[in-house]
């Protein structure tokens, strides 16, 4: 659904990104996480067609981003971090201006609003302006408006960032029961919200990307070797141990957290 191939992007002098490769399956929700500053922003803004890479190439749905951005921008909803909100327009008017500037035929638009509603819980504050709703209940009208001409791929942007824990946990649940459904790119530099959402992981750091794996780092982690001294057991599996002369009483597979992993992956020392 989403093929992401050497992407490059310079900023004047400064090499934002460099080189990063990614893919990312049809309903699948994926993970891309890293540290403030790491590339995450960009790649997302690459993604739906806000400005092109220096180099690369980047396939939504089969099209090109930089060839055929319209095509792109039809199959994609985009939450960015900070939500470009109208909060003098009730909740239904702001969703009904967002299906008709994303080419959501007339007939269709109040369909298609009162399903966006509907998916993020919304049909009670419908009549309410933006400007009287919570920060929470604002994440979801950005969500709304991202879902309203029924994407095939979802782009989200830190989509947590500044809610209480009870808003984050509202708001993991609506993109959680996205999957199968849609495709999904969750961007964020928070731990918490890939391990418990997503189904992959891509750690980018310092504009490249350092790890893929399953958000439950499946198949990652180290070894913790217990030796002595005596007995001479030699093992294909451990010859640096055999080689030292000690006998080896254990070689065992230890999981690593996701947090484990990207301290390790992400810290320079």
């Amino acid at each position: 659904m989403i093929e992401v191939e050497g992407l490059t992007k310079y900023y004047g002098n400064y090499h934002a990104l460099k080189g990063v490769t990614f893919s990312v399956r049809k309903g699948e929700i994926l993970g891309f996480l890293g540290p403030n500053g790491a590339g995450k922003t960009t790649t997302m803004r690459i993604l739906t067609c806000f400005f092109p890479p220096t180099s690369g190439k980047a396939k939504v749905a089969g099209f090109d981003v930089f060839e055929e951005p319209l095509e792109v921008r039809k199959r994609i909803g985009y939450l960015p971090e900070n939500v470009p909100l109208y909060k003098d327009m009730t909740v239904e008017d702001y969703l009904n201006f967002a299906a008709g500037i994303k080419g959501v035929e007339g007939k269709k638009v109040k369909v298609a609003v009162a399903k966006a509603m509907d998916e993020c819980v919304l049909t009670d504050v419908s009549y309410k302006f933006i400007s009287e709703l919570s920060k929470g209940y604002r994440q979801r009208v950005g969500l709304a408006q991202a879902l309203v001409n029924d994407p095939e791929v979802l782009i989200l942007d830190e989509p947590t960032i500044g809610l209480d824990p009870k808003q984050i946990i509202e708001i993991r649940k609506l993109i959680k029961n996205l999957a199968g459904r849609r495709t999904v790119i969750l961007s964020t530099h928070i731990l918490p919200e890939v391990s418990m959402t997503c189904q992959r992981v891509v750690i980018i750091n310092d504009g490249r990307v350092v790890a893929v794996d399953t958000a439950s780092a499946s198949g990652v982690g180290e070894y913790i070797v217990e030796a002595i001294k005596g007995r001479d057991i030699r093992k294909e599996i451990a010859p640096c141990i055999v080689n030292k002369g000690w006998a080896l009483l254990e070689l065992k597979p230890q999981e690593m957290s996701l947090e484990d992993i990207f301290v390790k992956l992400v810290t320079k020392e």
